[in-house]
């Protein structure tokens, strides 16, 4: 008798969302966001990681279509297991079958903890990241990668002007690539790092300290030199295929904060 009365809810409900629709706009993206997710990662050093993340999924709809089926989003959510790059491919595939959609899009915003040692102590302490995973797939399947790194810059200018001491400060390296395969985003921190006067930790012993300012002394840098070591080392990499590399410093001299960029690819139509 109750599956007899759901069928026949299911007749009498009217499905609005399916009417045609005469307006001849085609839509992007129609999809929910703002959602709140579980995810199991893959880490480097544990092998796997719990967070939770902010999630946002898509589909597109065609032009004569009113709109799309929300709860469905949800639906094929739930088949998201351990993340890797073939789950996320098919969940995309399960939101076009069960959408009828040409695209899917699905966005993982969350973060990441990393061990990182002291340089002197060798103390280890839980440092986080903020990262996101955009995965879309028409005919082809394409992702990207984004991760935050905190870093430490120290002025070139103030060091050469100054009798003694220089600016430092906190600064965010953004990192976002694209790759023919997996990369860990323990690699992409490191090779922020890299690219710093100085790496930020969690935790410093005075030894540590020390050592941490005197680095971040000896390797003054702008950041237009730190996007640009960055760059260097996404370039050496055979795995990626696209970066754009943001660092912005949280300047402690002045009232603005200062940024530089740089993208694969983006002066190819200016030099031709």
């Amino acid at each position: 008798m109750l599956n007899e009365s759901l069928e026949q809810k299911k007749r009498i409900l009217k499905d609005v969302q399916s009417e045609q629709d005469s307006r001849n706009i085609p839509l992007k993206h129609v999809g929910i966001s703002d959602l709140r997710w579980p995810l199991v990662l893959r880490d480097r050093q544990k092998g796997e990681q719990h967070t939770v993340a902010v999630v946002s999924v898509a589909v597109d709809l065609p032009k004569d279509l009113r709109g799309t089926h929300m709860s469905r989003f949800v639906q094929c959510l739930q088949k998201l297991d351990v993340v890797n790059l073939s789950a996320l491919e098919e969940v995309l595939d399960d939101l076009k079958e069960s959408l009828l959609a040409d695209r899917a899009f699905l966005k993982l915003e969350f973060p990441y903890f990393i061990q990182k040692e002291a340089p002197v102590s060798g103390l280890s302490s839980v440092m986080d990241l903020n990262c996101v995973y955009t995965v879309e797939k028409g005919e082809r399947f394409m992702q990207k990668v984004e991760v935050q790194v905190p870093i430490q810059t120290l002025c070139p200018c103030s060091k050469e002007i100054s009798s003694y001491g220089a600016h430092n400060q906190r600064a965010t390296a953004s990192l976002e690539v694209k790759a023919r395969e997996f990369v860990w985003i323990e690699e992409l921190a490191d090779i922020a790092d890299v690219g710093a006067s100085a790496p930020v930790y969690g935790l410093l012993k005075r030894p540590d300290e020390k050592f941490v300012t005197e680095e971040a002394y000896d390797n003054p840098r702008f950041v237009e030199d730190a996007v640009r070591e960055i760059a260097l080392r996404l370039e050496e990499d055979s795995r990626i295929i696209w970066y754009r590399v943001t660092v912005k410093s949280y300047e402690s001299i002045h009232n603005h904060n200062a940024f530089a960029c740089v993208e694969k690819g983006w002066n190819e139509c200016c030099t031709k």
